[in-house]
């Protein structure tokens, strides 16, 4: 069984950095492309970063782009998000979660099968 979970979520105020944390077992983590996804209160899901199983391809939302960095070790089967300059509108809970087959490339939700509980960002102004 696969089983995804993040970690990190907390309380911020505006300008600070935050670091998640996800780990995944049951899978062959490097084979996996890994995607984080956010949901604020009253507004769909939406991607935030993606990275490819190898580390070699990654993709970041506008509104995210610049601020925050996506990184993975897959030694360690962790996958990262590093968040800086934190916005209120951050804030959300986020959602770990690793495509539904290995070794492909996407960016759209659909297509990612195995996602974690969540962990909240919440940012205060």
């Amino acid at each position: 069984q696969v089983q995804v979970v993040e970690s990190g979520g907390g309380l911020v105020q505006a300008g600070e950095s935050l670091t998640l944390s996800c780990t995944a077992s049951g899978l062959t983590f490097a084979n996996y492309a890994m995607g984080w996804f956010r949901q604020a209160p009253g507004k769909e899901r939406e991607g935030v970063s993606f990275i490819s199983w190898t580390g070699s391809r990654g993709y970041y939302a506008d509104s995210v782009k610049g601020r925050f960095t996506i990184s993975r070790d897959n030694a360690a089967n962790t996958l990262y998000l590093h968040m800086n300059s934190l916005e209120p509108e951050d804030t959300a809970m986020y959602y770990c979660a690793a495509s539904s087959k290995p070794f492909r490339w996407t960016y759209s939700s659909g297509d990612y099968g195995y996602w974690g509980q969540g962990t909240q960002v919440t940012v205060s102004s």
